[in-house]
C-alpha cells in the first residue's frame, strides 16, 4: 500500500513539474506574465482612457450602453428619475448595444409612467401624479440616447420631456420653475427651485453638465440634495448642451460668456444670496465652471468632477478620437451614434471623430487665476487616467485658495466612474459638507 501511494505521489510531482501547474516555477512565471500584463495596460492606460469604461457590469455587454445604464439610468433611482423594478424591466427587452432597440423600451415605459401620472393628477392624488411624471419625464429623456441630430424624434421627445418635469414642478412645494435665460437671440432653458418659500436669499448652487447633458439630467443628478440642504437650486442647457445646437448654438471655447447670463439671471433674483453662489460642474463642466469663475468674481466657491484645466489632451486620449476606420465599422448602433451625437454638439462632422481633439483646443483656464474655494470630486476609476490625474494635480499645485480640496471617492462604495453618477448620495455628502464649510 505504502509503495502504491508513494508511486501516485511520484507521478503526481512529475506532472507539476512537466506542465508548470501549482509548481514553484509556474508560480513565477504567472506572476511574470501578469506583471507584464500589468506594464503594458499602465503603458496603454497613458495612451488611451475611455471615460464610458465602467469598473464593474451592470447589465449589458456593450460597455457604452451598460455605462448609460448603470450610472445616468440607475444612478437616478434615488432621486426619483426611474423606478428600478421598471428600468430592469426594460433592459431586459433590450437588444444588446442596438441603439433602436434601447429607444424604443424607454419610451413604452415612459408612456406608461406618463398614463399613470395622469390618471393621479385627474384623481387629485398630486404626490402619485409628481412622482410618475417625474419618471416619465426622464423615461422620455433616456430614450433620447444614441438617436441622432437628423431624427425628428430627438426634438420631439426632449420637448415631451420637458413638458412633463414642468408639470410635475408644479406640483412640488416650494414650486420647481422652468426658466429661459435670453442669450444671443435665443434662450438658455433650465430649472430653479428655491430652497424654501419667500424670498429670503439663500445659499444657490448653480449645476452644469458636459457634453451629453440636457438640464433634466441635472435636476435628476442632485437637486433633491440641494434644497434638503438649504440651498436654492439652478441649472440650465448651455450652448452644445439639450436641444440648442439645431439652433447651431454648439459648444464654444468662451463657455465663460453663457455662464455670465446663468450668473446675471441667478443675481437678479432676490431669494439668491450674492455672497453664497457656488457652481458645480461635472464631465465638460469641470472646465466651463472654473472658466466662468477665472473671468466673474460673482461666484464664491465652484466644485469640479473632475477638473479639465485642458480638453485638448483628455479628448487626444480617448478611443473614439483614435479608432482606425475598421474599428469604427464594428461598433454598435448605440455606440457608434452616441459618437456622432458628441460631434455634432461639438461642430464636429459626425463621421470625423477624430476631429474632437482639434475641436478642444482652447478649451482652458488657469487655476493660478481663480482665488476661490475649490473642489475637486473624482471617482477613483476616472482617476487612473494620467491625463486625468495630472490635470487634477495641476489644479492643486496651483490654486491659490487655502479651501481648496480633492476627493477620490472609492470603487468599493461604488463611486468609481466618470461623474460618479452612480453614487449620488455620497457626491452630495462630499459637496454639500465642503460647501457649508465654506459658506459658515
Amino acid at each position: 500500500m505504502f509503495k502504491k501511494k508513494l508511486m501516485v505521489l511520484s507521478v503526481f510531482l512529475a506532472s507539476v513539474v512537466l506542465t508548470g501547474y501549482g509548481g514553484i516555477n509556474g508560480c513565477f512565471a504567472s506572476q511574470e506574465k501578469a506583471a507584464s500584463k500589468e506594464a503594458a495596460q499602465g503603458q496603454e492606460q497613458k495612451k488611451v482612457f475611455d471615460a464610458h469604461d465602467t469598473n464593474v457590469r451592470y447589465h449589458f455587454n456593450d460597455t457604452d450602453m451598460d455605462f448609460n445604464f448603470g450610472t445616468i439610468v440607475l444612478g437616478s433611482t434615488v432621486n426619483h428619475g426611474v423606478e428600478i423594478g421598471e428600468a430592469f424591466y426594460a433592459a431586459s427587452q433590450i437588444k444588446d448595444g442596438d441603439a433602436a432597440s434601447w429607444q424604443e423600451e424607454w419610451f413604452k415605459l415612459a408612456r406608461l409612467a406618463e398614463a399613470r401620472g395622469e390618471q393621479a393628477l385627474a384623481g387629485g392624488h398630486k404626490v402619485s401624479a409628481r412622482d410618475q411624471l417625474q419618471r416619465a419625464s426622464y423615461y422620455y429623456r433616456i430614450s433620447l440616447l444614441a438617436m441622432l441630430p437628423n431624427d425628428p424624434r430627438l426634438k420631439e421627445r426632449a420637448l415631451k420631456s420637458r413638458s412633463l418635469l414642468k408639470k410635475a414642478g408644479e406640483l412640488f412645494d416650494p414650486r420647481l420653475e422652468y426658466i429661459e435665460i435670453p442669450f444671443e437671440g435665443t434662450v438658455l432653458p433650465g430649472y430653479f427651485r428655491k430652497a424654501a418659500p419667500g424670498t429670503k436669499p439663500a445659499k444657490t448652487l448653480i449645476m452644469i453638465g458636459g457634453g451629453e447633458t440636457f438640464a433634466e439630467d441635472l435636476f435628476f443628478y442632485i437637486a433633491p440634495q440641494t434644497y434638503d440642504r438649504g440651498y436654492n437650486f439652478l441649472t440650465v442647457d448651455l450652448p452644445g448642451q439639450g436641444l440648442l445646437p439645431l439652433e447651431g448654438k454648439t459648444f464654444r471655447p468662451d463657455m465663460n460668456v453663457p455662464m455670465k447670463a446663468v450668473v446675471d439671471y441667478a443675481l437678479s433674483r432676490p431669494d439668491v444670496d450674492p455672497k453664497q453662489l457656488a457652481s458645480y460642474g461635472y464631465s465638460g463642466g469641470g472646465g466651463f465652471v472654473p472658466q466662468a469663475a477665472m473671468h466673474d468674481p460673482r461666484i464664491k466657491a465652484i466644485a469640479m468632477s473632475s477638473a479639465v484645466v485642458d480638453a485638448y489632451p483628455l479628448f487626444s486620449t480617448m478611443p473614439v478620437v483614435l479608432a482606425s476606420k475598421k474599428e469604427i465599422a464594428s461598433w454598435t448602433t448605440f455606440h457608434g451614434n452616441i459618437v456622432k451625437a458628441i460631434c455634432w454638439r461639438w461642430g464636429v462632422p459626425m463621421d470625423k471623430p477624430s476631429g474632437l481633439a482639434e475641436a478642444n483646443k482652447g478649451f482652458t483656464f488657469d487655476p493660478a487665476k481663480i482665488a476661490i474655494p475649490a473642489l475637486l470630486i473624482i471617482g477613483e476609476g476616472e482617476y487612473k487616467s494620467e491625463e486625468v490625474k495630472r490635470q487634477q494635480k495641476v489644479c492643486m499645485d496651483n490654486f491659490p485658495s487655502p479651501m481648496k480640496k480633492m476627493v477620490i471617492t472609492p470603487t468599493n462604495e461604488g463611486a468609481t466612474n466618470h461623474c460618479v453618477m452612480e453614487n449620488r448620495s455620497l457626491v452630495s455628502q462630499v459637496l454639500f459638507d465642503w460647501l457649508d464649510d465654506v459658506f459658515k
